[in-house]
Order: structure tokens, then C-alpha cells, then sequence
């Protein structure tokens, strides 16, 4: 029970009396030379059940300035258990030596500022404080607890110190701040736990260091935070889990390192964040980064910060944007490729390139978005051949994906048989000019076979030959030297006859719905020489032909593109 007269307290020692003395003034009030006490000194002693009957005011002879009680330089002995009061003053004790961990839990103040203090811990969850809780530079050997704490302005902890190692040094799930949350240069052993924490502004831990090793380092699951996350320059040895985590402003990672080998590092899954994620500025990711099922507005990073082959998880991750980053394929499929599915038994993750292709084709670049469809379509058809056990069907598999890859780029890229026709069509064209060229040609037509143009022109004019058809001994026609498709188009008969074209020939053979009037009236005659290749080279190319074009048509459709 709180004493009801200061009388209790007698004899005060020479610090107590200096602070009844100046209780009134408002002053702020120093013990000594206002630094924290590193010894046992006399002078700097007061009482911790003095220091909580001047809080509460139940002498109203000895009662508090409107500013709050004011102390530094003090060695506080005993508990100071404030655990429920409620006062409407400020509580500053700055730069002061605690025995014991301070009692804060459910009681309602203005302000609490403990900067520059030593303390065992801090007892105050469900503390309500109108203004903010401040332990800039304080050095704590034990846990700040404050789950459920209400905090009206920021929790200021800049250059905090803080040993708890492999323990939860700071407690504050369901902690709601109006304010921000400030850990700027803090030095914590042992890890933080802001689960299902409400932050009004920031939380900025830049160039922090929180140190659990193999463990849970900064727990924010399910925080939700209206400005920025800033891990900028910071040190995190440990995992750091941000599961379905709500930022309305950045998540700032540039020039940190996170570390923890062989697990992850940075868990971002479900998590949104309203403005960019940095990890630039040679960020180190010693772990997994995990950004599934994330939703980001953009990603600003650089290439020598990204996680390392195997460290990195995108399925499912949306994002609208890259800023500063590489933005075009083959660094961005450098980036995808950092993915590794077998590590967590899994054949192939598709999402991540439809994404990517969908934010280049947004940036505008078109090519670069074409590129990673058709890396996703190879690495999805290995997969899929991967999982086939019947050999005959994964020959097939592979023969179907090889002629689509070379062709149409699985579908992606249709006006890529564009290609493969021109090139057959200058094949081809070669081909039928030598046939041309060694008289290994002959008409189409069975009427112009039978025809004496063409039967008399393959004997020359020194030689005879008897013709049933006519009943009569009838001399060649083919001149000395001349061919006897030479000879043929030299005759009078033969000139209504369309002469051969090896380009549009090539071309009528190719494009099976083409009608040039080529292939009507000429074709390979396998009787000589080159004749044979000829021929077998027109049905060959007449079934490219088919093969290529149903191929086009069917890209275009988009019926060889996988679902």
C-alpha cells in the first residue's frame, strides 16, 4: 500500500531531499552531473516507492509540477510498479541506473521518456501513453514487454542496446502506435516480435543490428504499417518474417545485409506493399528471400544485390514495376533462373515468367516480353517431358518440342516461319534451277508427253525413228548439243507452253494454297541424272510446306501455346 504522508519516508537521504525540494518547480531536475550512475554513490540514490508516491500525487502538500516529474543521474533502487495507475503528467527519467525492471503494465500517462538509462527490462504491456515512449541510447539487459500497448505519438529506441541472446528482447505483439516506430543504429541481441502490431507511420531500423542467429530475428506477422518499412544499412543475423504484412508506403532493404545460411532470411509471402521494395546498393541476401504470393507496386533493385542461385521465391508474386533495375530479358531471366523448384520438390513455376513478360510488355518492351514467354514455354516442356516415363512418348514430346521451338517459338512467335519458308523457298529454287539446268525436267502435262515436239526432240536430227501413232519414219529434232527440253521450247508447237520459272516454281511447291501455274506443267523427271533428287526434294518441300503453314496458322490461334 502506497504511504499517504512523506513523513513514511524519513529519514530522506541528501538525493531525495533535492528532489521533494525542486518537486514543485518543473524544473529538470539533475543528480550529480546527469549522467547514469556507474556506482554505488550516496548522492545518487532515490527510492523507487518515493519516486511512485510523488507520481500518483496522494500528498497534496507534495504535489507534481504540471510538467511531470523530471530526473536524471539517479540510481533507482527497488521496483518502480506503476502497474494500473493512471496520472496525466510526464514521466522523465533519463539517464538513470534501475534495479529492477520498471512496472508500466496497463497504466495510463502522457509520456514516458528513459533515455540513456540502464535497465533489467520494461515491464508495460497494455500501457496506454498519450504521447511517446522514448529509450533513445538506453541499455536494457532484459525484456521490453509491450503486447497490447497503446502508444499515441512514436516509440523512439534509436541507438537502444539491448542483450537478451536467443530470447525475444523486445515483446510487442499487438502493439498499436499512432506515431512511428524508430530503431535507427540499435543494437539488439536477441529478437524483436511485432506480430499483428498497427503502425501508424514508420517502422525505421536503419542501420540497426538484431542479431538471433538460426532463429527468429523480427517477427512482423500480419503487421500492418502506413508508411515505410526501413531496413536500410541494417545488420540482421536471423530470419526475418514479414507473413501477410500490410505496407502502405516502401520496404527499404538497400544496403542491408541479411543473413541466415541455409534458411531464410527475408519472408515477404502474402505480404503488399503499396510503394517499391529496394534491395539495391550491394544489399547482401545471405538466404532465401521469399516473396510469395506478394504484391509489390515496384521493384527497385540491382543486380549485385539479388539473392544467390536457389535463394529466391516469386510464385505467385505481382508487382506493376521495375525501377533502376535491369529491365530487359536476358537479365530478368538471369534473375527468374535464381529460382530453383527441385529445392522444394517442385517441376516448374509458370507464374513468375507470365509475370515478368506482363510488366515488360507494360514498360514497353514488347521483344523482351516475347523472349520470356518462350524461355517459359522450353522450361514448362522440359518439365513436362521431366515427368514422362513412357520413352516412346517423351521421343515424342521432345520431337514436338523441337520443331515448335525452331519453327514458331512454341506459338509465341508465329511470323517466325516467315523465316524457315523464305529459306526453304531459296532451297528450293536452287534445287529445281540445277534439275532445270541438267534437262532433268519435264512437262506435267500427259497430253504434251505423248506430243511429237516432245518425243521427236529426244533424238537428234541425224537419227530416225519410226512413230506407230502416225504410221510414218520420222527425223529427230534436237540439234547437236541441245537438251530435249531445249529442243522442245524451240518448237513452233511448244511456244503457248509456259516456260519454267525456278523461283515461282519453288514457290508453287512450297505454298500449298498458292496456284502459280508451275507445278501444273512441270516436273522432276527421275529418269535423269539429278531428276531423282529433284522429285524427292519437291515432295519434301511440298510437305514443309503444309507443315509450316498449319504450324503459322495454328501460333496464331494460339492452339500450341501452353495453358
Amino acid at each position: 500500500m502506497v504511504p499517504i504522508k512523506l513523513e513514511n519516508f524519513m529519514p530522506l537521504n541528501p538525493a531525495e531531499v533535492k528532489l521533494v525540494a525542486e518537486l514543485g518547480s518543473g524544473d529538470f531536475e539533475r543528480l550529480g552531473d546527469g549522467l547514469r550512475p556507474e556506482w554505488d554513490d550516496p548522492d545518487r540514490i532515490v527510492r523507487a516507492e518515493l519516486v511512485r508516491f510523488l507520481l500518483l500525487g496522494v500528498d497534496s502538500g507534495h504535489r507534481l509540477h504540471e510538467k511531470g516529474l523530471r530526473l536524471s543521474g539517479a540510481r533507482v533502487i527497488g521496483k518502480l510498479d506503476l502497474e494500473g495507475c493512471r496520472f496525466q503528467r510526464d514521466i522523465g527519467l533519463k539517464d538513470c541506473l534501475f534495479d529492477a525492471p520498471p512496472v508500466f503494465r496497463s497504466a495510463v500517462i502522457d509520456n514516458l521518456f528513459l533515455d540513456g538509462s540502464s535497465l533489467p527490462g520494461l515491464q508495460a504491456d497494455r500501457l496506454e501513453a498519450r504521447g511517446e515512449l522514448s529509450l533513445r541510447s538506453a541499455t536494457l539487459t532484459g525484456q521490453i514487454r509491450l503486447s497490447g500497448a497503446r502508444i499515441g505519438g512514436n516509440i523512439e529506441a534509436d541507438a537502444v542496446t539491448l542483450v537478451l541472446p536467443e530470447q525475444v528482447a523486445i515483446l510487442a505483439d499487438q502493439l498499436e502506435v499512432r506515431g512511428s516506430v524508430l530503431l535507427r543504429g540499435a543494437d539488439i541481441k536477441g529478437s524483436i516480435d511485432l506480430s499483428g502490431a498497427r503502425i501508424g507511420a514508420d517502422i525505421n531500423a536503419a542501420g540497426a543490428r538484431i542479431e538471433r542467429p538460426e532463429g527468429l530475428a523480427l517477427d512482423g506477422e500480419g503487421v500492418a504499417v502506413r508508411g515505410d518499412l526501413v531496413l536500410k544499412g541494417s545488420m540482421i543475423a536471423g530470419e526475418t518474417r514479414l507473413w501477410g504484412a500490410d505496407f502502405g508506403g516502401n520496404v527499404h532493404c538497400g544496403s542491408a545485409t541479411l543473413n541466415q545460411p541455409g534458411g531464410y532470411c527475408l519472408r515477404l509471402n502474402r505480404a503488399r506493399i503499396g510503394g517499391a521494395f529496394f534491395l539495391r546498393n550491394n544489399a547482401s541476401v545471405g538466404g532465401v528471400l521469399d516473396l510469395t504470393a506478394a504484391a509489390i507496386g515496384a521493384i527497385y533493385d540491382d543486380e549485385a544485390s539479388w539473392p544467390q542461385p536457389g535463394n529466391l521465391l516469386l510464385n505467385r508474386c505481382r508487382y506493376d514495376a521495375f525501377i533502376g533495375g535491369p529491365v530487359d530479358a536476358k537479365s530478368r531471366l538471369s534473375w527468374l533462373a535464381r529460382q530453383v523448384p527441385e529445392r522444394w520438390k517442385e517441376e516448374f513455376w509458370p507464374q513468375p515468367y507470365e509475370q515478368l513478360s506482363a510488366v515488360l510488355r507494360d514498360m514497353g518492351h514488347d521483344e523482351d516480353a516475347r523472349t520470356v514467354l518462350i524461355e517459359k514455354e522450353r522450361l514448362q516442356r522440359r518439365a513436362r517431358r521431366a515427368r514422362t516415363r513412357n520413352p516412346w512418348m517423351w521421343i515424342a514430346l521432345a520431337s514436338s518440342d523441337g520443331i515448335l521451338a525452331v519453327t514458331v517459338r512454341y506459338g509465341r512467335q508465329p511470323l517466325y516461319a516467315l523465316f524457315w519458308l523464305f529459306l526453304f523457298w531459296v532451297i528450293g529454287a536452287t534445287v529445281f534451277d540445277f534439275a532445270e539446268r541438267n534437262s532433268a525436267l519435264k512437262p506435267n502435262s500427259p497430253v504434251m508427253l505423248r506430243s511429237l515436239e516432245w518425243t521427236m526432240c529426244a533424238h537428234g536430227q541425224e537419227q530416225t525413228v519410226y512413230m506407230p501413232s502416225v504410221g510414218q519414219v520420222i527425223a529427230g529434232r534436237a540439234e547437236a548439243g541441245q537438251s530435249q527440253m531445249e529442243c522442245f521450247l524451240n518448237q513452233p508447237e511448244a511456244s503457248s507452253y509456259p516456260g519454267f520459272r525456278p523461283l515461282m516454281y519453288s514457290l508453287d511447291t512450297l505454298l500449298p494454297v498458292m496456284e502459280l501455274g508451275q507445278r501444273e506443267y512441270w516436273r522432276p523427271d527421275p529418269s535423269k541424272p539429278t531428276g531423282s533428287l529433284a522429285l524427292h526434294y519437291f515432295f519434301f518441300q511440298s510437305v514443309i510446306g503444309w507443315a509450316l503453314s498449319l504450324l503459322a496458322i495454328a501460333g496464331f490461334s494460339g492452339l500450341v501455346k501452353s495453358r
